[in-house]
């Protein structure tokens, strides 16, 4: 966001909010965006990737892989938002660090195969959001200045996402790297996210909860978050630890899915009481900040992996707004449908992998033409001035498109610098 305004539910005091905060520069981009694109009068060239041991489709109306953009890119974002120390830091928000940001950073880390970095990052996460060890503490969500002048933690509640994203970096580390301590406290992790933040719901079976408190809104109503869940992630987490959850809720994401998109629009938040089925939430029926992530993790999924189609199809809604449309909403009511506003910068780079896959070529270029309209050569980051979130967006869809983040069907990260990946092709590869 600076997504960490953005939780919705997430407070000081671990308990379920009103809803999604509005911060300044959501306000700043709407102004800033006003409805307007820039036009770019020429097409993009073809994206055509093939892998050793993975199917991975074609992306007939983007650029040919070149890892050499992404490495440029996660270096300009070093730069600007992470210390010596390994903390990423939010500047929009006060200087704030979150757990999803040093997530996001270790598995960057491992992208790029800069093992020193993400040792920094790791250490700085367990020293200052999980009181030393993650294999024995899920990280607290947020950290920053406190009102008398002090820095530390903010708020101890957990946030899942981060979790899951943390559990499956250090398992896709230590098998890449060979450090079985990674693995070790990614398994550890894992089981503690499965023991702390997954819950039995009637009906659903396991099902992540968005954090370790405030999201059982009743005694028998759970909220839940979709973007918590990307497809890879999850599957990947199934086949390293195949006596977990993961396993069961990898097989019921697709319908999970398709059931709070009732118009092709993912939501930020959704809740479900057994007997009712799945309502608006707490947090209200839109789909924004946190919701562009669902058609980011579709779009950037191994289309082989069991349920990757399924997904891709239940949110069409926003490729058919972006057939009529240059730019994406900021918001959509999901419960009719309704977009409004204007999205940043970061959601147009976040749905290039999803309108690839989809076959909405032109879209996928409308967009492409969006990042080079707001490209900083100062900075070498996406808007004026860029945001932590933003940027994050981007780095996931460019490391897709550019070639550099890859998932076998088993939800295995596949690293360009892997002995076992076959070298980039310009054929065209099937899926």
């Amino acid at each position: 966001m600076s997504k960490a305004a953005c939780r919705g539910v997430r407070t000081n005091a671990g308990t379920a909010g009103s809803g999604p905060q509005r911060v300044s520069w959501r306000e700043r981009w709407r102004q800033r965006l006003g409805g307007q694109a820039r036009w770019w009068g020429r097409g993009l060239v073809a994206l055509l990737v093939a892998l050793g041991g993975c199917s991975l489709a074609a992306a007939p109306d983007g650029p040919r892989p070149d890892p050499a953009r992404w490495y440029r890119l996660w270096g300009s974002y070093q730069q600007r938002f992470v210390d010596p120390q390994g903390r990423v830091i939010d500047w929009s928000e006060g200087g704030i660090t979150t757990s999803e940001a040093q997530a996001y950073a270790l598995f960057f880390a491992l992208v790029a195969d800069d093992r020193g970095l993400f040792q920094k990052i790791l250490h700085w996460t367990e020293a200052n959001l999980a009181e030393g060890s993650l294999a024995r503490h899920l990280p607290a969500w947020r950290w920053g200045r406190r009102p008398d002048g002090s820095w530390g933690i903010l708020d101890h509640n957990s946030a899942a996402d981060a979790d899951l994203w943390l559990a499956y970096t250090l398992i896709q580390a230590g098998r890449l790297w060979g450090r079985t301590d990674y693995t070790a406290t990614g398994i550890l992790l894992a089981r503690r996210i499965a023991r702390e933040e997954v819950t039995m719901v009637p009906g659903l079976g396991p099902m992540l909860l968005p954090g370790q408190h405030g999201f059982r809104v009743a005694h028998d109503t759970y909220v839940f978050n979709p973007s918590y869940l990307p497809l890879p992630v999850v599957v990947g987490m199934a086949h390293a630890i195949p006596r977990g959850p993961w396993a069961a809720m990898a097989r019921t994401l697709p319908a999970f899915l398709h059931a709070t998109s009732p118009h092709g629009f993912a939501p930020d938040w959704v809740a479900y009481t057994p007997g009712r089925g799945y309502h608006a939430a707490p947090q209200g029926s839109v789909g924004s900040y946190n919701a562009i992530r669902v058609y980011l993790w579709a779009g950037i999924s191994n289309p082989d992996t069991p349920g990757a189609r399924r997904i891709l199809a239940s949110i069409s809604g926003m490729g058919r707004y972006l057939h009529d449309h240059l730019l994406p909403p900021e918001r959509v009511d999901v419960a009719t449908g309704t977009p409004a506003a204007t999205g940043p910068v970061g959601f147009s780079a976040a749905l290039i992998p999803y309108l690839i896959r989809a076959g909405h070529g032109r879209a996928s270029r409308n967009q492409r033409l969006r990042l080079r309209a707001d490209y900083d050569k100062a900075t070498g980051l996406y808007g004026k001035p860029a945001y932590y979130y933003d940027e994050n967006l981007a780095l996931f869809a460019l490391g897709w498109v550019y070639g550099t983040i890859r998932f076998s069907p088993q939800g295995a990260f596949v690293p360009v610098w892997s002995k076992g990946r076959a070298p980039v092709s310009r054929a065209r590869a099937s899926g």
